[in-house]
């Protein structure tokens, strides 16, 4: 992947790079970090939890990962689940037991490193998620630890040897945790067959079922030290070492930044800042060391849960627009997390003039390209009209985004090629430096066409899901 860098004087990683979701998430960021962690020393997730999905495919292997960084791959690169994230450990646990099967790699406490500050999704949190039918979460617990933090009642990694210790503290917290349960009406949770905490680690979450004992959730944060106590560590002051000594560190972001609890589509959002200005702050070190920020741009927008869509062609149920159901199908759209099929619409550049304002992309990376293969004619929005009046900007207000109509430009589509195909002209332009000239003429316009309207260069260009399906720019 030397070329990756070797081809894009502004992709050169010089310390600190940030890649960020551009759009409602699923954009294929896990892609984009795996190429670019092969020139780097480290990998660190500043935000989120486990309900966030990236998946690396690497010739007939796919690889799904919810909490660990995409660089795993690389046996060099050092790996950080960072101060700013919620951390389920039973979800972690089998992720790594998926990745022992994938790569027969026990990296816990050898290059996996879970920082001191950030906070342990409890089976409690994900109980009272699972009520959730306004939002549409992922019903993974992340919004309650979250609100867990901001409270100052919620466990850190680094403390839970004097928690369990403190019989005070548990009786408390497990008084808490039951009166919250109760007035959600909560009395048991039984996991459903496909949910990812249902494999065998079940029967050690003692507070997943019925009351909340001092002595069951004890037994549940002595579970999680023992399992994970030596890869705890102070991941900020690692990462701070690490700039300082000239190593090159990656920081990759979940979801996107329409998801992001300030900036995004809110109340329709995930519970942490998304954007560049929490990078830095989620991993634990100054802004001052990131030297480039890209962005991931899929070729059509999609989106999970529940929110307004301007440009929305498919929602995966009732509504179904043939484009927009091509996308779907060809696209394989189903969230990684929890495999609800994903909304499907044309691009929107109103969306990404946002995300470029909160983030200042040094440039961006456009990827699923294929998957527009054998639409006629496509579509980019280029701004709104909200009741008959013009709209450049994404509203703030919920109620007027959902009723923002979309103003369309149009260019003539490209033929359907197979997976095969477009991995042979990626290929080619990899091996004769041609750049996005190896495209077919209408897929060359289109990429044109979005990156003169957007007004920032599109580095490389994704033809498929392989590590070698990109196309970078010559």
């Amino acid at each position: 992947m030397g070329r990756f860098m070797d081809g894009l004087q502004c992709a050169t990683i010089m310390p600190a790079t940030v890649v960020l979701g551009a759009q409602w998430g699923d954009e294929g960021k896990g892609k984009m970090v795996d190429q670019l962690a092969s020139e780097a020393s480290w990998v660190a997730r500043f935000q989120g939890g486990n309900n966030a999905g990236h998946t690396i495919v690497i010739g007939d292997r796919t690889l799904k990962l919810n909490h660990l960084p995409s660089g795993i791959t690389y046996p060099e690169c050092q790996l950080v689940l960072g101060d700013g994230m919620v951390i389920d450990p039973w979800t972690l646990e089998k992720e790594l037991e998926d990745w022992y099967a994938f790569g027969a790699e026990r990296p816990e406490g050898e290059r996996l490193w879970i920082s001191e500050r950030a906070h342990v999704n409890l089976p409690f949190h994900r109980r009272i998620d699972g009520t959730d039918t306004k939002i549409g979460t992922t019903k993974r617990g992340i919004g309650p630890c979250y609100g867990d933090k901001i409270e100052r009642v919620g466990v850190r990694f680094c403390d839970i040897p004097s928690r369990m210790a403190d019989s005070e503290w548990l009786t408390y917290a497990a008084e808490r945790m039951n009166a919250r349960l109760d007035l959600f009406g909560i009395k048991d949770t039984v996991p459903s067959p496909d949910d990812p905490v249902g494999w065998n680690t079940i029967s050690r979450q003692a507070s997943l079922h019925g009351e909340i004992t001092p002595q069951t959730l004890a037994l549940d944060l002595s579970w999680v030290w023992q399992r994970f106590g030596n890869a705890v560590a102070p991941t900020g002051l690692m990462l701070d070492m690490a700039l300082k000594q000239g190593e090159h560190v990656l920081l990759e972001g979940a979801q996107g930044c329409l998801l992001d609890i300030d900036q995004g589509t809110f109340p329709f959002v995930t519970s942490s800042v998304t954007s560049r200005g929490n990078a830095t702050h989620g991993a634990g070190i100054h802004p001052g060391h990131v030297e480039k920020t890209y962005g991931v741009v899929k070729a059509y927008t999609t989106r999970v849960g529940e929110g307004p869509f301007p440009t929305e062609l498919y929602d995966g149920k009732g509504m179904s627009d043939a484009d927009g159901k091509h996308m779907a199908d060809v696209g394989h759209e189903f969230g990684t997390t929890t495999g609800r099929p994903r909304r499907c619409g044309w691009l929107d550049l109103t969306v990404l003039r946002h995300a470029h304002r909160m983030n200042g992309f040094d440039g961006v990376t456009l990827t699923k390209l294929d998957v527009l293969g054998g639409i006629s004619e496509l579509k980019i929005c280029v701004g709104y009209t909200i009741d008959g009046e013009p709209c450049h900007e994404v509203p703030a207000d919920i109620g007027r985004l959902a009723r923002c109509k979309p103003v369309y430009e149009s260019v003539p589509g490209f033929e359907a090629l197979s997976l095969e195909e477009w991995l042979d002209i990626a290929r080619t332009a990899a091996r004769e430096g041609t750049g996005f000239a190896a495209l077919p003429e209408n897929a060359q316009a289109y990429v044109e066409k979005v990156e003169k309207l957007l007004g920032f260069p599109i580095i490389s260009v994704g033809v498929g899901p392989d590590r070698e399906a990109t196309i970078e720019r010559n």
